[in-house]
């Protein structure tokens, strides 16, 4: 018999935590997962699912704006904000009624617990009801994944400034005349879309020369200059001095090029990037070694006291919803399976859903260069794409890192509609060693989105013939056709 009262206990009820408590339970694990706030955590509340409705609104607006572009006519639009929110709520509920409520995971034999959690020693925590209850319980294994929050650097003036965070900005009841947006990652770019298509100005500021530093360059700047034409304006290589308030008004005092500048807006949202939660957990108390980062792990998401494991956004190593879930799949594997799972960082997958989409997987082009990795880039425009043409969305481009002879994916980037379902399929490609050759030889349904991932893996093909193997085809053949110009290395065909 076991000294300790559970298997397993999870600590956060957000997509790493809800995964791994599925994951122990269905090992045969007496668990227990304890969740300070709500089940379903940040992807359900406050990021992924609120942000995706708001931007689907906003979609629709824009096409309602320009249907004319469709054979319709252009409507002009009240938009009515608080139904919005309305709706973005709605599915939320729907999103935690479906996949996040308690009665679901105590179906599968895990306990729910609501309180707040701290270690007292490497196998006891302590726990924390609303109320003031304690409670205190051991475990043979712990899982770590109480996530992390906005992160607001400390700027001159921020402390008596209204602003918002992801945390808040879903709850609004009124649409900004004039939003500001400090941040031009992921979230600030999603954002700034989403509000100017449901018609706020939005202005955005960031530090760096361009938005979404980690995206590649030659596709980032396609959505940035979609955006710029949707409205959204940008103050880039600018430094944040100082912010301050007064009335209605939020003014963000910048530096950009030796100019001083004040942008300013009725809201303002800081989209500067995430902290973990590792404050109260107790982690000195169970040996637990941490950063300001997070908590530091191995490629298995062990931490330096053998039987912790920590996953998700609290070890600042990645902050996708689909990357919780894959570290909560390895962790709870690698404790209680004992099978050496490792993360799989060589096809970790990137997907920002503006219009046009960002995708991005496996080795970036800069960091082929920077390794000396001999490689072809292949690209295939969305322009070329039929089912692009026919829903007129032909912005766009596919871009692939790929070996010269053998085709074998490295690294792809999309910039696109629907580019984080096409960045899927070669994801699956490279994790499964598939070729530009095989993709190119798989029969794949027309008109469709995915056809323009065969049709990019075509080029491939095209780039290995030259005009001295053609000649000697037509010479064995006896072909008299004319030789294609094989000498651009840019033609598409």
């Amino acid at each position: 018999m076991s000294k300790y009262e559970f298997d397993s206990i999870v600590i956060g009820g957000g997509a790493a935590g809800l995964t791994a408590s599925g994951i122990c339970a269905n090992f045969g694990a007496k668990t227990m997962m304890i969740e300070a706030d709500k089940l379903g955590g940040d992807c359900t509340w406050t990021g992924c699912v609120p942000s995706k409705v708001l931007l689907k609104a906003g979609k629709v607006a824009q096409q309602m704006r320009s249907a004319s572009k469709y054979g319709l006519i252009d409507q002009e639009l009240e938009i009515d904000f608080q139904k919005v929110i309305k709706h973005v709520q709605g599915v939320i509920d729907d999103v935690y009624e479906d996949a996040d409520r308690p009665e679901i995971y105590a179906d599968m034999g895990i306990e729910v617990v609501h309180g707040r959690a701290s270690f007292l020693d490497a196998h006891t925590i302590e726990i924390e009801s609303e109320g003031g209850e304690k409670r205190i319980v051991t475990s043979r294994y712990f899982f770590i994944a109480a996530g992390a929050r906005a992160m607001v650097p400390p700027i001159k003036g921020i402390e008596n400034v209204n602003y918002l965070t992801n945390e808040g900005l879903f709850d609004i009841q009124e649409l900004p005349k004039e939003l500001v947006i400090v941040g031009a990652g992921a979230i600030g770019t999603e954002m700034s879309q989403a509000f100017t298509n449901l018609g706020s100005t939005v202005k955005v500021i960031d530090m760096a020369p361009r938005i979404m530093m980690n995206d590649d360059a030659e596709v980032v700047d396609i959505l940035f200059k979609e955006l710029q034409e949707q409205g959204v304006q940008y103050h880039l290589n600018a430094s944040v001095k100082s912010i301050s308030e007064e009335g209605d008004s939020v003014s963000v005092h910048i530096e950009s090029e030796g100019q001083v500048k004040t942008i300013s807006g009725d809201k303002l949202l800081m989209a500067t990037g995430r902290q973990p939660n590792i404050e109260n957990l107790g982690l000195d108390n169970a040996g637990v070694e941490f950063t300001k980062k997070g908590i530091t792990v191995d490629d298995s998401c062990r931490t330096n006291v053998s039987h912790i494991y920590a996953i998700g956004d609290i070890t600042g190593r990645y902050q996708f919803t689909h990357m919780s879930e894959h570290m909560a799949k390895v962790a709870t594997t690698r404790a209680l399976l004992k099978v050496p799972m490792k993360l799989d960082k060589k096809h970790v997958t990137w997907a920002t859903y503006t219009s046009p989409e960002v995708a991005h997987l496996g080795a970036s082009q800069k960091q082929l260069d920077e390794q000396s990795i001999s490689y072809e880039v292949y690209k295939f425009p969305y322009s070329k794409i039929d089912r692009a043409i026919t829903e007129g969305e032909t912005i766009g481009l596919i871009k692939i890192f790929a070996k010269k002879w053998s085709g074998k994916i490295l690294g792809a980037t999309v910039v696109g509609a629907h580019a984080g379902e096409m960045i899927s399929e070669y994801a699956v490609a490279m994790k499964n060693g598939v070729s530009l050759r095989n993709i190119a030889d798989t029969i794949h349904p027309y008109p469709s989105w995915g056809l323009g991932a065969r049709r990019a893996a075509d080029q491939w093909y095209i780039r290995n013939q030259s005009t001295s193997s053609v000649k000697w085809i037509q010479r064995i053949f006896r072909y008299k056709g004319s030789i294609p110009d094989y000498s651009d290395p840019d033609r598409i065909v």
